[in-house]
């Protein structure tokens, strides 16, 4: 839950009243307002011809930019009938990149869920234009991203297979736990969450100069809060450390806190990461900062393989800082190289956007530092289990992560700038896209979710299961990957959910929805730990994301007035069949074709190969059976890829 937006710029005084008598409807296009019909007519007796498709015609700016630039209206925008970019947002693209930016080469604007409710009147089939873009971003940021997550698993099995699950491994984890927390709510979460929305409607209506201004500011603004946390962090790591892990012994919570004081400095560079990234979406630019953390993770693996004669746990810490360099050095590079440096400098006190930037800092930090307590539950009660329990727990969380990253994210990621384009004021349209952006993340990660629950013990012998990595910690890690997949349709509903929430400035909302995952997670935990040990805590979590998804989907029916509607008969009709076919699949394949856990790593991949590729084709093919319209976004994504 990284990235927030906020409304879109457009407002609803220009918005004509709907009648469904109206011509313009047929057409899937908004027709030009009462005072541009009004301001046609006098000046040339009727609508122009450009207005005959029902498309909305381009603002008077536009049309004087258009006229100064080139003389009079370009050719392909009267024979496409659809609003053009602005001269500045021309500007912008071939500026930044040499030219217009993939997802601009169509040069229309995407049709809102009005049209699109209109066209399935008229043709029985909903347009698949609108969420066909957001696919698109998907599309490119899971190629990065699936070499990312990838590397990231290669680097897990490399930290077990040299350390196994130990306590000396446990205090590195906290350690790490307590840099990561910092990254996540304060790079990746308010800072995203808050930079992000205003940097993209800065560079929207006032222009490259303006924004590169705001991101120096910012720069300035981010070292020294990074600064200030990090002093702080070092000297309070002994109090810290004895939060999260209360349960440790003295030598191993005197490592904890060495390690945390060593990694800290992560933050920094993390978080400069985090500031670029936002740059760069905003500029329409996905796929190099979904493969920045590949870089990170190559870095790692290669460090570590470089020393493993001289191994110690001290490695890994060096491993992570080299990481971050390579993480930050690359995004913000290429921020230089799209013309957008990123430099500090002195911020300006009458700067309004920073100013909003600040405001909405502070309640988006209040909220995710409620949701960043669940990891820390996490560990602070494994740390009174067994040895080995938070690796376990570790591990297991590390292999969730690549589904999560690659599709959850990812989606999320690309729903951001389509949620921020939506008008909140027209709730229904924006509650019909928010509906089908979260079923599209539910028709990807359901049927994650049911395989990972029928092969991870398979999954996760493959990954781990050498050197140090014993059979208690391979049943333990299988065991407690199962019960997290349990909780992915909730995380995956929840970052859509969130992220419509944030869009529609209810700060207050997204505080409560963090503070029921932690009383929920906080509540099951103590309850399930006592007779179930690390599983009880796995599956403490999955029960609080899904609960969280419910409450925040309550609470955002409430603020449009509207109900969501997410999970309709008719839809669960098209996809739980699907399901329940590839689950089947899969416990026939371990039934008649048994996993050869004795065999060769060869055979072995052979044989989770065809799992995979198996059940994808059954889940896919049933659903083309069954008309799932998500397929039809995919289809336009992929033809607007070929375009």
């Amino acid at each position: 839950m990284k990235e927030e937006e906020i409304s879109s710029v457009c407002g609803p005084e220009n918005t004509a009243p709907e009648n469904s008598g109206r011509p313009e409807e047929l057409s899937g296009c908004e027709a030009p307002s009462s005072r541009e019909a009004r301001s046609e007519e006098t000046t040339s007796g009727g609508k122009r011809p450009d207005a005959l498709s029902g498309c909305e015609v381009p603002s008077s700016r536009e049309a004087r930019s258009d006229e100064t630039a080139s003389g009079g209206k370009r050719p392909e925008e009267e024979l496409s009938g659809c609003e053009a970019p602005s001269s500045r947002e021309a500007r912008s693209e071939e500026t930044t990149s040499g030219g217009k930016r993939p997802d601009a080469l169509s040069g229309c604007e995407v049709p809102s869920s009005r049209e699109a409710r209109s066209e399935e009147t008229t043709s029985g089939g909903k347009r698949p234009d609108a969420l066909s873009g957001m696919v698109t971003h998907a599309m490119r940021m899971m190629a990065g991203t699936l070499l990312s997550r990838v590397l990231g698993l290669v680097r897990e099995m490399l930290t077990a297979a040299l350390f196994g699950a130990t306590r000396q491994l446990d205090a590195f984890f906290v350690a790490y736990t307590i840099a990561n927390l910092s990254r996540q709510l304060l790079a990746e979460g308010a800072l995203s969450a808050s930079f992000v929305p205003v940097f993209s409607r800065v560079l929207e209506t006032e222009g490259n100069e303006r924004a590169r201004k705001l991101a120096n500011e910012a720069v300035t603004v981010l070292i020294c809060g990074c600064a200030f946390v990090i002093i702080a962090g070092i000297l309070l790591a002994p109090l810290i450390v004895g939060i999260i892990a209360p349960g440790f012994a003295p030598d191993e919570r005197a490592l904890a806190v060495s390690l945390s004081r060593a990694m800290f400095p992560f933050l920094m560079l993390v978080s400069a990461a985090a500031l670029a990234m936002g740059v760069l979406n905003s500029m329409g630019c996905f796929f190099i900062p979904s493969i920045a953390p590949a870089l990170s993770n190559l870095a790692y693996i290669l460090f570590l393989l470089a020393v493993r004669r001289h191994l110690s746990v001290w490695n890994l810490a060096m491993a992570v800082l080299l990481g971050g360099c390579c993480h930050m050095l690359l995004q913000v590079l290429w921020c230089y190289k799209l013309r957008m440096p990123l430099r500090p400098v002195m911020p300006r006190r009458d700067d309004t956007q920073l100013r909003s930037m600040m405001t909405l800092f502070l309640p988006y930090a209040a909220g995710l530092s409620l949701n960043q307590l669940n990891p820390v539950i996490s560990r602070m009660l494994g740390s009174f289990l067994s040895a080995g329990s938070i690796s376990v727990l570790t591990y297991a969380d590390r292999v969730l992560q690549l589904p999560l990253g690659l599709f959850v994210i990812t989606i999320s990621q690309a729903v951001l700038p389509m949620l921020s384009r939506q008008n909140p004021e027209k709730t229904a349209e924006f509650r019909d896209f928010a509906r089908d952006a979260i079923r599209f993340n539910l028709f990807v990660i359901l049927p994650v979710t049911v395989g990972l629950a029928i092969v991870s013990r398979e999954v996760v012998h493959i990954l781990f299961f050498r050197g140090a990595f014993s059979e208690w910690a391979w049943g333990a890690t299988s065991t407690a990957l199962s019960l997290y997949a349990l909780g992915l349709p909730g995380m995956a509903s929840n970052t859509v959910i969130m992220r419509a929430i944030y869009a529609r400035r209810l700060p207050r909302a997204a505080v409560m929805v963090t503070g029921v995952t932690v009383c929920v997670n906080l509540a099951a935990s103590l309850l399930l730990m006592r007779t179930f040990g690390y599983a009880g805590l796995a599956f403490a979590a999955s029960s609080a994301f899904t609960a969280a998804a419910v409450f925040a989907a309550h609470l955002l029916a409430r603020d449009i007035g509207e109900k969501l509607s997410i999970l309709e008969t008719k839809w669960l009709a098209r996809i739980v069949p699907p399901l329940l076919l590839m689950g089947g699949f899969l416990l026939a394949l371990k039934y008649f074709f048994p996993y050869p856990v004795d065999s060769g790593m060869t055979r072995r991949l052979l044989w989770l190969a065809v799992s995979v590729a198996g059940s994808a084709a059954v889940y896919g093919v049933s659903t083309i059976a069954a008309r799932c319209t998500e397929w039809q976004w995919i289809k336009g994504a992929l033809a607007g890829k070929r375009r």
